[in-house]
């Protein structure tokens, strides 16, 4: 156990699905995992944490693979969505519970979306921000872009291992506010951003702010900072050179509905939601998510909608949660 930045969660460590892992915990009763993004650590579910062990539930929110305080093995292929998923499976065991709520916010979204479409057996329900579901398709996502004539999307880049890498190295914690800002509900400046990089780079159409929004305190900034700076970031850009990875292993599930009781929340500034198949992939939850209690888009919200709108996400959780069958 060691010193946690947030009181009133204690950082604990553990070993599950073959990897050392670190989790934050909070509270004690049914549990709820949380499973963060890119580039985020389990701090982005600080507000979360709190809220949701306060309402009764035993909140975990683990480092995932490559990130933090968990272990991040060497081969690309170690980051598929199997791995992921792979990981919560048996860290839901490894914490002696058989049952869980999952939720996901950015990749931790496709992360959580998987868990209950694999294992509905586990994962008892599901809330993903950011990130709709869609069952398994036809095509992946690179191939799409190169279908369209697409070859600057910021997914593209990342593939490439050491690239973006080196790009984020040189100033760990002016990325990091950078793309924290650009992604956030607070930037008005409609040309800017990073899924199509105009200039070439990651950060060349991103925006530096004089000031942080008010959702994040240059002490957060602080401690993101200074994970990356302890492990770099080829850890999360592997989750993304696995993309056409997981489109094949997706197969046997190709439009296959997710029925356990959903939940979704979104900013409605988010840049998610701006691609192009997210319109009707929101749509289609009727058919793809039976089991849907809500879809939220949140007012003026940007992409860290679970920072950004603590409350009103807090509030749509827990109510989420207590609305379950026990």
């Amino acid at each position: 156990m060691t010193q946690s930045p947030v009181s009133g969660v204690t950082l604990k460590t553990t070993n599950a699905n073959n990897i050392h892992m670190r989790y934050a915990e909070a509270g004690n009763g049914p549990l709820v995992l949380f499973c963060h993004g890119w580039p985020e650590s389990w701090y982005s579910w600080r507000h979360q944490l709190k809220a949701v062990s306060a309402a009764g539930f035993r909140a975990v929110a683990p480092d995932m693979r490559g990130y933090g305080g968990t272990q991040a093995p060497e081969p690309i292929d170690q980051y598929t969505l199997y791995h992921l998923v792979g990981d919560m499976a048996e860290l839901v065991k490894a914490l002696g519970e058989t049952k869980a709520v999952i939720v996901g916010h950015d990749w931790g979204a496709p992360v959580a979306w998987h868990a209950a479409l694999w294992r509905p057996d586990l994962f008892t329900a599901v809330c993903a921000m950011s990130v709709p579901y869609a069952p398994p398709g036809y095509i992946d996502v690179l191939s799409a872009l190169e279908k369209h004539g697409i070859n600057d999307f910021y997914m593209q880049y990342f593939q490439k291992p050491g690239v973006p890498e080196a790009e984020l190295q040189q100033d760990i914690r002016g990325a990091l506010r950078r793309i924290y800002y650009t992604a956030g509900g607070e930037m008005t400046e409609k040309d800017k951003g990073f899924a199509r990089l105009t200039g070439g780079t990651l950060l060349s159409n991103t925006v530096d702010p004089e000031k942080l929004p008010p959702w994040l305190s240059e002490t957060d900034l602080d401690y993101y900072a200074g994970e990356f700076s302890r492990t770099g970031f080829r850890g999360g850009f592997n989750w993304y050179r696995n993309l056409r990875r997981n489109w094949e292993l997706g197969g046997p599930w190709r439009g296959q509905p997710i029925r356990q009781p959903s939940l979704f929340i979104a900013g409605s500034r988010d840049g998610v939601l701006r691609f192009p198949a997210a319109k009707g992939q929101i749509e289609a939850y009727s058919t793809t998510l039976p089991g849907l209690r809500g879809s939220h888009i949140l007012e003026g919200a940007g992409h860290w909608v679970q920072q950004e709108r603590a409350d009103d996400v807090n509030k749509l959780l827990v109510d989420f949660l207590k609305g379950l069958s026990p």
